[in-house]
């Protein structure tokens, strides 16, 4: 069998053209059945997953998904990224699942579209920031309705936004006692974010203060989108 080309030094196939080589091996990976377990569980995930968060959800130890996913890179099925959340000296690295991973029927591509779709039209028809958040609030109240009975609008909030994929964490506000400041590890928005950033910023902000609202027992104080620092992150007052 050929080898799968180095597309570092043989540069990408030509638009349109596909390596029956490279594409047989890619599933002759898949066949494995932990492997496609993991593909599974990156297909799902909202957010890319940690080796731990992979492990966990398998039942296996980290040990052994690692070398699984090692080899899944290697045929470009999965892409990894790096950040200092892990152990002291040690980056912490997420998985998702590459551009050019195929498709088995579990992602909704048309979603994209629509999406993308979505955004040119409020753009066409001169829809503004303003208008995003009106959208978001709505959405963000109905999205807390079945949290009302929760301990906390934050454990709420945090719950729902984990489940949305931005892999919020929670940290103090030391110039508030009373308020704590959620960030967010990623951006499920991701590219509809950097081309529309005040439509989608504000859509995502219209959220927040949707469903902080309709809690009723914290208030947002500050929000920040990607354009005022990294990560983004909103700061809800009244939390203790």
């Amino acid at each position: 069998m050929a080898p799968i080309p180095d597309h570092e030094t043989s540069g990408p196939p030509a638009s349109g053209s596909v390596d029956p080589a490279a594409r047989l091996q890619l599933f002759k990976v898949l066949g494995d059945n932990t492997r496609y377990a993991i593909y599974l569980e990156l297909a799902r995930a909202p957010r890319p997953l940690t080796t731990a968060e992979i492990a966990g959800t398998l039942d296996l130890h980290p040990n052994t998904v690692r070398p699984h996913l090692d080899r899944m890179r290697e045929v470009e099925l999965v892409s990894v990224e790096s950040s200092g959340r892990g152990d002291v000296g040690r980056p912490q690295h997420r998985y998702a699942l590459s551009d050019s991973a195929p498709s088995l029927g579990l992602e909704p591509p048309v979603l994209a579209s629509l999406a993308r779709m979505v955004l040119s039209l409020a753009e066409r028809l001169g829809a503004g920031p303003d208008d995003a958040r009106a959208v978001g609030e709505g959405e963000g109240a109905a999205r807390a309705t079945p949290f009302v009975s929760a301990p906390s609008c934050l454990e709420a909030l945090v719950s729902d936004l984990d489940r949305l994929g931005f892999d919020p964490v929670v940290g103090d506000d030391p110039a508030d006692p009373d308020a704590a400041v959620v960030a967010f590890a990623n951006c499920p928005f991701g590219e509809f974010a950097e081309r529309h950033p005040d439509l989608v910023c504000s859509l995502h902000h219209g959220l927040v203060n949707g469903f902080v609202d309709r809690m009723g027992d914290a208030r947002v104080a500050e929000f920040c989108t990607v354009a005022a620092r990294t990560p983004c992150q909103v700061t809800l007052a009244g939390v203790s």
